[in-house]
Parts: C-alpha cells; sequence; structure tokens
C-alpha cells in the first residue's frame, strides 16, 4: 500500500532515441497534439523525479518518503511548506546529485514541472504560481506552441531544440566537455486529467544519454551552485 501516487509515465515521441527497454512511446501523438491549444516545452532536466507532498518528500517508491542524502536540502525545504500544501502534490527535479550531465549554472537544486491535486495536473500557469507562492523555481521554460504546422516541421523543431545545450550550461560527466541538454517535455499547458496524462505529456530524450549505471549512489557527487563556481561558462562549439 503506497501513502502517495506515483508520478504518471511519460511516453516519448515516436523519433526520441533516447529510449530503453521498459520505456513506452506514444505512436498516436500526432493525433493526441492536435487535440491541445497549445504546447509547452520545457528542458528536461537530468536528475531524480522528487515529490512534495503533506506526508513528506518521495523518489521512486511512494511507499514510504525517501531518506536519500542526495534529498536532505529538499527535505529540509519541506518541513517550511508541508502545512501549506494541503492536497497539492509538488513535482520536481532534484539536481543536488550529479547523474549524467553536470550543470555549470545552476541557481538552485530543485526545479518544479508539475502538480497533481486529486484527480488533475494543473495547468502550467498555475503550476508555475503555486511554485512560486512556495519559493521554488519552475524548470526552464522553452516555447510556446499553438500553430503545430506540418508534422514533419514539428519534428525538426523539436530536433533542432535538443541540439542545443542546457539553459544551466551542459557538461558531460565522462568526457567533462559540453554537451546538448538531455532532452524535452512537452505538456498541454491547460489542466488536465490524471487518467488523461499519456495524451498530454511527451518526451524526447537524446540517444545514449545515461552514462551511469545503478551503482552511481554509491559515489554520487553534489552539484555545485553557480555562486560556488563563479559563475563560470562554458560554451558548445
Amino acid at each position: 500500500m503506497t501513502i502517495s501516487r506515483k508520478y504518471g509515465r511519460t511516453y516519448h515521441y515516436p523519433f526520441s532515441p533516447g529510449t530503453t527497454s521498459d520505456d513506452r512511446i506514444n505512436s498516436t501523438y500526432w493525433q493526441d497534439i492536435q487535440q491541445i491549444q497549445e504546447l509547452i516545452h520545457t528542458e528536461k532536466l537530468d536528475g531524480e523525479n522528487n515529490c512534495l507532498n503533506r506526508h513528506g518528500v518521495f523518489a521512486r517508491s511512494h511507499a514510504i518518503p525517501t531518506e536519500s542524502p542526495w534529498t536532505a536540502q529538499i527535505r529540509q525545504q519541506w518541513q517550511f511548506i508541508k502545512n501549506d500544501l494541503g492536497d497539492l502534490e509538488i513535482f520536481g527535479e532534484n539536481l543536488y546529485a550529479i547523474h549524467s550531465i553536470e550543470y555549470q549554472n545552476l541557481n538552485a537544486h530543485y526545479y518544479v514541472f508539475g502538480i497533481r491535486e486529486n484527480e488533475r495536473w494543473l495547468s502550467w500557469e498555475e503550476t508555475k504560481f503555486y511554485a512560486k507562492l512556495l519559493d521554488l523555481p519552475t524548470v526552464p521554460e522553452i516555447k510556446s506552441v499553438k500553430n503545430l504546422g506540418t508534422r514533419l516541421d514539428f519534428e525538426k523543431e523539436i530536433l533542432n531544440i535538443v541540439n542545443q545545450p542546457s539553459a544551466f550550461t551542459s557538461v558531460d560527466i565522462l568526457t567533462q566537455k559540453p554537451c546538448t541538454m538531455e532532452g524535452i517535455v512537452s505538456r498541454n499547458s491547460q489542466e488536465y486529467l490524471v487518467e488523461d496524462f499519456p495524451k498530454n505529456v511527451f518526451k524526447y530524450v537524446r540517444k545514449g544519454h545515461v552514462k551511469t549505471d545503478e551503482h552511481w549512489t554509491r559515489n554520487w557527487k553534489r552539484a555545485k551552485l553557480s555562486f560556488e563556481k563563479g559563475g563560470s561558462h562554458v560554451a558548445i562549439d
């Protein structure tokens, strides 16, 4: 029995190369997207999906709150906001521990990408509103799409976006060289029901993204914030 419901599985675009054996693909994404009035592209950050609700801070398992060392900071923040959450469940990317990408210009370690309230996911505007009230930043918003154009043009634009560096300046942990962002997440700008999640949220992940294995937790490193690095910048050739 769980005391909190896990985050829904985000289906990949069919042209997303970064799929693994347990990933799911939305082969009818074009039909689904055409039912959406406004689509928001946000950057997919390379971290751990953490949920904050009135019961605690959760990672992959929502059976019990997490106590991992890399969630210590967000658990401290949760102590200050837990009584204000009510039925809201805040989902964000925890970048405290470095995974496959090291970000050079982080201003925080936790970035909100979605908020669930009972049986609905809040609109993007509501998400940003509540995140700001709770003093939590949101993931980088890349652009709003209201006119899809042709399917070919739509897919070309996504490929162009994901070939760019992260908004936080991305470096590959193995090569220590600049790299592109992990990918993007596209979502309906409006609210939608939990059961309709697969038809309202889509993702693209670059090929061969994951460079860490299941034992990364043994030797994890804390990501430094930009002020700790003196605001250094790394550019992609």
